[in-house]
């Protein structure tokens, strides 16, 4: 029998490199439903795709775990030799997502240092309208992360696709049915945004999630305003922050999503260091008990 709970998996983020097999042995048995396999500014060099994704299966074995998104965090926007690798490694990752057993590539969009949101929309368009046609003819879909990456609308150095004025400009310029984006509530209540009725308008356009939370000071905001040198947000492991993750998977199945989310591990202030896994662990119990707990069949009387 199906499990219709799991139309919406619960996973983490884990980084690619030559050895991740054997990561994925050790954490494999905690529960995680899905991985996000990711990459920081260009592929390394000593990583082989196909041989890296047969690694992956050997790995994973029997388990019912998938690939949640293949990932890319860099600047494909800037005109230097990385953005050049970086923008090459984009048409990669979409030619072997099928080796991985997903339809989506993820990452920043980049972004033209010194220009403001808009006047980056042209190189946008011209580095993202090949890759999109591409990622089309092999069934694969583009999600945009929302970080800000200590930007904002004026400038910034890694990533245009941060809020809902830029994504309505980003989907405008390239108005492909497979382009969308990587959500979290973390980068937009770090902004001061309500995440809740703004997934409700773009949930149709949300592919995959990472599941990262805030804590928002509130005293520091009212004493201090989001400007002094006070920290007044703080990236949290789901469970630990403010956000309601049974709204948001609500959200989520009410506007028809099915993939997974996978949980952004690495940032939390105090699950960190040894107790890194244990926040994380605690994290995927978390938000499966939001998703409903486990999967109860309905009884049959004939």
């Amino acid at each position: 029998m199906s499990n219709p709970v799991k139309t919406i998996r619960i996973g983490t983020m884990i980084g690619g490199h030559a050895k991740l097999g054997e990561y994925i042995r050790q954490i494999a048995d905690y529960g995680f439903e899905s991985f996000q396999i990711n990459f920081w500014e260009t592929i390394p060099q000593d990583v082989d795709l196909p041989k890296l994704a047969d690694d992956v299966f050997a790995a994973i074995g029997e388990r019912d775990i998938t690939i949640g998104a293949l990932g890319l965090y860099g600047n494909p926007l800037h005109d230097d030799e990385k953005a050049e690798r970086g923008r090459q490694d984009w048409a990669r990752l979409i030619d072997a997502a099928a080796l991985f057993k997903t339809d989506i590539v993820a990452g920043f969009t980049g972004r033209v240092p010194g220009k403001t949101v808009e006047e980056n929309i042209p190189r946008f368009t011209e580095v993202f309208s090949p890759l999109t046609e591409q990622a089309a003819g092999k069934q694969v879909r583009i999600a945009f992360e929302n970080c800000p990456m200590g930007g904002d609308w004026r400038d910034g150095s890694w990533n245009l696709a941060f809020n809902p004025d830029a994504w309505e400009l980003l989907f405008e310029a390239i108005p492909a049915d497979n382009i969308g984006l990587e959500w979290e509530p973390c980068h937009q209540m770090c902004q001061l945004i309500d995440p809740l009725p703004q997934l409700r308008d773009w949930v149709h356009k949300v592919f995959h999630l990472h599941g990262k939370d805030a804590t928002i000071d509130w005293d520091i905001v009212r004493r201090f305003g989001i400007h002094s040198p006070q920290q007044f947000a703080y990236h949290r492991t789901p469970g630990f922050g403010d956000s309601n993750w049974c709204d948001i998977i609500t959200i989520l199945r009410k506007g028809g999503f099915v993939g997974a989310i996978d949980i952004e591990g690495w940032h939390d202030p105090v699950y960190r260091g040894e107790l890194e896994m244990t926040g994380q662990v605690h994290g995927l119990n978390y938000l499966k008990q939001c998703r409903g707990g486990a999967f109860i069949p309905n009884p049959v009387i004939d």
